[in-house]
């Protein structure tokens, strides 16, 4: 029995229980010491020398006749049944390594070739002073509002609690119907509109359903970068348009066979706030009806228009059921929330609902009804109304700093509407761009370059300056005006 004892350094007792019996005779079997067909001591008497009880060593011998290592019969002593393999050596994890292509499929090659790190990213730490677009002031949310619609729907007696439907809540389809007749002109039925988890979801869907990998679409240039990383990695061939002033320019839009859709951004063009006038719409939705296409309405911001009403949405003047109209909750409340809207053609709806199905089953029950309540209620539109004024005095303040702080050459655009604006600077070219916002930074001012955006190389367009996207939803009066000042010694530096 000596191939049984236990090691020096092992401490006998019962302390160590049946785990410590049943590795001592799994290490016996690994080694070799206790081959196949060898006899096992019978539990008394392994009990004894071990110095355990009795039935810690039955639980350790049943637990190895249950994975096969040991064999058992009434009247019988166990022996050996199955060898066991030495146990590997541990070792250190392995760096990872690259996919092999054969590891992946098509979409997955796809995807790992892009690269989606964007100019709000790029920097590891916000600075003190942080003109980020897209980014909202936590103290405006309305948290009052939401708490109490929150509770009410927390003490609201449901039957059971399962899965809902994946279209989104009923009561928040209705509410958004009317909110959307309303604010964008939009005129749909509640069967329409489809419940998602931000307008990002809303983005891939429409590459995955409407998109092939021989197929084309056409995108504003420059333009929302993780819009075009979704339809690139459909594989499908993207077929950069300009944008000026007014926003796309649709006398450059391609005539290419196999195009699919067409996405832009009408109300405010990210990120150089042009607003699509009639006539290009009109010419937008004739190249659509040609090309037999889709056209994927992002209106990201388009509650936020200073000084007279918001334009009416580009699905408004939509009489063939071509444009896919996306909203968002992110720039009213919060992008934290995940919530947003599609108002889709009616021989779309049944298809992008199974793919919401597969994807999510449906966005966060709880929040959506909250939502609902806060638009029945009417608090979300005033909650709208006064983030609209409150976001007019931000870019007020900030049109202001800049024309008293920063050089007398320096352009703003985009900024009749939205939450930020777009800041040309004449005197440096687009190459200085990473030394101003590193010198920006260094000052404790966050800054983001307008390079980023676009698509094609710089040779392939008409010169420009150097441009910044100044986002100013989440600041103070006083922060705004203390960063331009800011800006201004950095813009110093590289003089």
């Amino acid at each position: 029995m000596d191939q049984l004892q236990p090691p020096a350094n092992r401490r006998s007792g019962a302390n160590g229980g049946g785990r410590r019996v049943y590795d001592l005779l799994r290490a016996q079997m690994a080694d070799g010491s206790l081959a196949v067909g060898a006899r096992l001591p019978s539990t008394r008497a392994l009990a004894a020398d071990l110095g355990v009880a009795r039935s810690t060593v039955t639980v350790a011998y049943e637990q190895l006749a249950a994975e096969g290592f040991v064999a058992t019969a009434p009247g019988r002593s166990a022996r050996v049944a199955a060898p066991l393999a030495p146990r590997a050596e541990s070792r250190a994890p392995a760096g990872p390594g690259p996919l092999r292509a054969a590891a992946l499929s098509a979409y997955g090659q796809r995807l790992a070739a892009l690269e989606l790190l964007t100019a709000q990213t790029s920097a590891t730490e916000s600075a003190p002073i942080d003109f980020l677009y897209g980014a909202v002031a936590a103290r405006d949310f309305p948290t009052l509002a939401w708490k109490r619609a929150y509770q009410a729907e927390l003490l609201r007696q449901r039957p059971s609690l399962y899965y809902g439907a994946p279209e989104g809540d009923p009561d928040l389809r209705q509410a958004l119907q009317g909110y959307l007749r309303r604010a964008r002109g939009l005129t749909c039925s509640a069967e329409q509109i489809l419940i998602v988890q931000g307008a990002q979801q809303a983005i891939d869907l429409c590459a995955r359903l409407l998109l092939d990998a021989d197929s084309a679409y056409v995108f504003e240039d420059p333009g929302y970068v993780m819009a075009r990383r979704c339809f690139e990695a459909s594989g499908a061939r993207g077929l950069a348009v300009g944008v000026d002033s007014l926003g796309m320019d649709t006398s450059s839009l391609p005539g290419d066979s196999g195009l699919r859709l067409a996405y832009v951004t009408p109300s405010h063009q990210f990120p150089l706030g042009g607003v699509l006038p009639v006539g290009r719409r009109q010419e937008l939705l004739r190249w659509a009806r040609q090309q037999d296409a889709w056209i994927i309405e992002d209106d990201y911001d388009g509650e936020f228009r200073y000084g007279q009403r918001p334009i009416d949405a580009l699905q408004s003047m939509d009489t063939d059921g071509r444009v896919l109209y996306i909203g968002t909750f992110s720039k009213a409340l919060s992008p934290q929330l995940r919530l947003a809207y599609m108002v889709l053609p009616e021989r779309l709806v049944p298809l992008f609902r199974k793919a919401k199905r597969l994807a999510d089953r449906h966005a966060p029950v709880m929040e959506q009804r909250v939502l609902a309540a806060l638009l029945d209620s009417g608090a979300y539109e005033r909650h709208v109304r006064r983030m609209r004024r409150e976001n007019e005095r931000r870019r007020n303040a900030l049109l202001d700093a800049i024309r008293r702080h920063l050089p007398a050459d320096a352009k703003v655009a985009g900024s009749a509407a939205g939450l930020h604006l777009v800041l040309w600077l004449p005197a440096l070219r687009p190459r200085h761009e990473p030394q101003l916002i590193a010198a920006a930074r260094a000052a404790g001012v966050g800054v983001y370059g307008v390079s980023p955006l676009f698509a094609r190389p710089p040779g392939a367009m008409a010169p420009r300056p150097a441009g910044l996207i100044l986002g100013y939803a989440s600041l103070t009066l006083a922060q705004i005006d203390a960063g331009m000042q800011r800006l201004a010694g950095a813009l110093a530096v590289l003089a």
